[in-house]
């Protein structure tokens, strides 16, 4: 699924004493394997790099991955694969029909647009081929009738809905319905716009929802647990547990400072970042003895 093979990463616009080439190194050689199917929990205090990991997985444009230390060691693999590609150089529109989903820990607001369209535009995008032109070429011509009806909201040739069309995008906007009445978002939550005016909590579950509607191959979410009160952490969790039930080959990478989640998941491996590396991984119980110990307690 997803492997990380020393991993430097620095961002640029720092006079830190720290850098390299004028770039402020934020990770520092990150090794980390994600396979189909597991949980995986990242932890560790304010600053420490997680979420920069998590927005270099995604493509994020503002981060550049040093190829030194791969060409030292003589590898010849690339610092980041999703399942055996070389996705460094992809930018995160590709990444995403890739499939690979980021849940914001600040989602950004869209005013004007809704979560439905969002969603919708969304699937479509992913349905279709990853480096795809608005024009079939002689090459996806035979695909296309097949490609163009996999898509959610499908139109005629001509421009007028299809019958297909109408019957798919009733059927996608029903399951949108169910999947917000199970996170508790009321029935017109589809029509908002997206993050405008949400609350903590429910820009939270928006993500979630965004999650269980393009069923993704990778799932990072950050700190999708912060600010949630007890209520709202169990239905998260519980929407997480549901989703991997749904998709048992989809992995998660969860973000998080604190064991609490972990109530109500049960991760298959448990990392520690401290200053731009993973310093100690583990199962469940070291999760538990940060949460009784603190960071500065664990022996790394």
């Amino acid at each position: 699924m997803l492997k990380i093979n020393n991993l430097k990463v620095s961002i640029k616009g720092s006079t830190s004493t720290k850098v390299m080439a004028g770039k402020q190194e934020i990770l520092k050689g990150i090794d980390l394997e994600v396979k189909a199917g597991e949980l995986h929990v990242l932890m560790g205090p304010n600053g420490s790099g997680k979420s920069t990991l998590a927005q270099v997985i995604a493509g994020a444009p503002q981060f550049t991955i040093d190829p030194t230390p791969l060409k030292l060691r003589g590898a010849s693999s690339s610092p980041i694969t999703f399942n055996g590609e070389d996705i460094t150089k992809l930018t995160p529109d590709k990444r995403a029909k890739l499939g690979i989903f980021l849940g914001f820990q600040h989602p950004v607001e869209v005013p004007g647009v809704s979560v439905f369209n969002v969603l919708r535009r969304a699937k479509q995008s992913i349905s279709g081929p990853v480096s795809g032109s608005s024009h079939p070429t002689s090459s996806t011509k035979s695909n296309s009738k097949r490609n163009q009806q996999s898509l959610v909201g499908l139109r005629a040739l001509d421009g007028t809905p299809s019958a297909t069309a109408t019957r798919s995008l009733s059927a996608f906007r029903q399951e949108l319905l169910e999947y917000a009445s199970s996170l508790r978002l009321s029935d017109d939550f589809l029509r908002r716009s997206l993050n405008e005016g949400f609350s903590g909590g429910e820009k939270k579950r928006s993500e979630i929802l965004q999650m269980m509607a393009l069923s993704p191959k990778l799932v990072i979410l950050d700190e999708i647990d912060s600010g949630l009160d007890v209520d709202g952490l169990k239905l998260v969790s519980s929407a997480i547990n549901q989703f991997r039930f749904n998709n048992p080959r989809s992995s998660v990478l969860l973000i998080t400072h604190y064991a609490r989640i972990l109530k109500y998941l049960k991760p298959d491996f448990v990392h520690v970042m401290v200053e731009g590396k993973i310093v100690k991984s583990g199962r469940l119980s070291l999760a538990r003895e940060i949460e009784n110990k603190g960071y500065q307690a664990i022996n790394f």
